[in-house]
Parts: structure tokens; C-alpha cells; sequence
């Protein structure tokens, strides 16, 4: 799975965006801000997630038109449950108001998801993404890693 992101020159540095993540950042050039945006989200990922499930975490960016770019890694797991982290925290929510808007009455269920130790589907990463965050609305594409 793939992230959706956009890159675009602003005056002398090139910016870079990862709606999903809700991260942005920037660089002097392209090359360094694709770097930049991949030391960030693997920044995000050791500040959320134990060392332990991250031994093997990679970020791979791409870029597939002149202004977008994709995000994967080498676990997906982790990617989908940080982006369900950010959005969470970026709405306002609680793991509980995620929880709710699900229809679930233990947050612990909600919350195993942002653990990064579950697998995923694309239907229910919608599901979780629209219960982290009820107003963002973002862009995925599956791809083959």
C-alpha cells in the first residue's frame, strides 16, 4: 500500500507533503526533500511504536508525476497504524471517540489497531481512518513492495 503526497517548489526550497500522515517538510532540493520526508515519517514511527517493531523499518518514497509522490515501507502495518495515529491526534480525538465512532464500546479494540501489530485490510483501514478522523479525506494506491 501507498501513501499519497505532493511535492511543489516554493521560491528557493521545495516542500513536501504527506496529507495522510499529516506531515510536511521541506528542502533546498528535490533530493533532499524526498530525504527530509523520510527521516520525518521515520522519526514519527520511533516516537510512536516500540524499537523493537521497527528493526527492519524502511520508508521508500517515489515519485510518480512531477508533483506527487508516494510513501510505502517495508511494514505496512506500521505505516497504516501511524497514519491512523496522526489523523487521530491531528481531529482531536481520543482512542475512545475513535472507538465510539465505530460502534465499539472498548477502545482497547480501536486502539490495538494504532499498535501496529495487526494486519490491515484496505476496507477496514477506511473504516479506522474515517474513525480516527471523520474529516480528512485521503488517497491510497496499492502497490506491490
Amino acid at each position: 500500500m501507498e501513501l499519497e503526497g505532493k511535492i511543489w517548489k516554493d521560491g528557493k526550497f521545495w516542500l513536501v507533503e504527506v496529507p495522510c500522515l499529516d506531515i510536511m517538510t521541506q528542502g533546498k532540493t528535490r533530493k533532499e526533500a524526498f530525504m527530509m520526508i523520510k527521516d520525518a515519517i521515520i522519526t514519527c514511527a520511533l516516537c510512536n511504536f516500540d524499537e523493537k517493531l521497527l528493526v527492519n523499518f524502511d520508508v521508500i518514497v517515489k515519485e510518480y508525476d512531477r508533483d506527487v509522490i508516494c510513501i510505502t515501507t517495508t511494514d505496512n502495518k506500521i505505516l497504516l497504524a501511524l497514519s491512523l495515529i496522526r489523523q487521530r491526534v491531528k481531529s482531536g480525538s481520543t482512542i475512545r471517540d475513535a472507538s465510539k465512532r465505530l460502534g465499539s464500546t472498548s477502545p482497547n479494540a480501536y486502539g490495538a489497531y494504532e499498535k501496529g501489530k495487526i494486519n490491515i485490510s484496505l476496507d477496514k483501514y477506511e473504516r479506522l481512518l474515517y474513525a480516527a478522523n471523520p474529516q480528512q479525506h485521503n488517497r491510497l494506491r496499492l502497490a506491490n513492495v
